[in-house]
């Protein structure tokens, strides 16, 4: 019996064993590396919003003031979330060159990388809209008749049926929407910038989101066939009777005139 006893396994060897099996299948890794993974994200999203800090205080503090939470000359960005700051920095308006009706677009001055940076300080002040994916801004598979009609119910007013922009009150504007990155689109549609509502998911759900970005791909970009010639805005019978009107005519009456004066000096001679 005392050697039967003597033969027992340690009560640790069937530990060993679970161990062995586990390192041999990948099992340590999986029980191991979402934590390290996890931690690795978060040091990294910790260092971008310390580098988006530094680069708030030297270009926006002084407008936005120095914890975001506006100043006269410009608003609180305390819950405006990172996609505000991707569309306004990202398209160049922000930082403002001087106060005005309307910040215009103009050419951008920090990196893509910087954006995101800027993007994550700001976000880090309050909850907001985020930067879309590229499969949320993807026009592939998109319902572009459906799109039209959203477009022609809710933006068409100020940006035109086709998205060649307008003017509005006490010199605002709506921007042309021709070549816009759809990214842009989707953001500025999630945000409402400046004179812009804002449309967020619970309002328009992505889907139809993606619809108008499809749309407005098809009737006003680089890639889309105007077959009738000039589109003159796209603004239909109205600018093209005006363009006959005032070209057409005009030049009627140039061939007018000129006829008239060499008959005159037809007759003298």
């Amino acid at each position: 019996m005392k050697k039967l006893s003597a033969r027992r396994r340690h009560p640790l060897a069937a530990v060993v064993v679970l161990l062995l099996a586990l390192a041999a299948t990948g099992g340590l890794y999986a029980a191991f590396a979402p934590a390290s993974k996890a931690q690795a994200d978060d040091t990294a999203q910790s260092l971008a919003i310390d580098e988006g800090k530094k680069l708030y205080s030297v270009g926006c503090a002084s407008c936005h003031g120095t914890g975001g939470q506006g100043t006269t000359d410009g608003p609180s960005l305390v819950g405006v979330g990172s996609a505000a700051v991707d569309f306004q920095v990202g398209t160049g308006r922000m930082p403002a060159q001087q106060p005005g009706a309307q910040v215009p677009k103009k050419k951008v001055i920090y990196s893509q990388a910087e954006i995101d940076q800027l993007a994550a300080y700001v976000a880090s002040l309050g909850a907001g809209p985020i930067v879309p994916t590229k499969d949320q801004v993807s026009p592939d598979g998109a319902d572009i008749a459906k799109g039209g009609e959203l477009f022609r119910t809710n933006c068409a007013q100020c940006h035109n049926f086709t998205g060649e922009g307008g003017a509005l009150t006490k010199g605002k504007y709506a921007p042309s929407l021709e070549d816009v990155d759809p990214k842009h689109v989707y953001e500025a549609m999630q945000t409402g910038p400046q004179n812009m509502p804002s449309f967020p998911d619970t309002t328009m759900p992505e889907q139809q989101k993606r619809d108008i970005i499809a749309y407005i791909k098809t009737v006003n970009s680089a890639e889309s066939e105007t077959p009738g010639g000039l589109k003159l805005g796209g603004l239909g019978p109205v600018s093209e009777g005006l363009f006959a009107w005032i070209f057409g005519l005009g030049a009627l009456i140039a061939v007018a005139v000129w006829v008239a004066a060499h008959t005159a000096k037809a007759k003298k001679s």
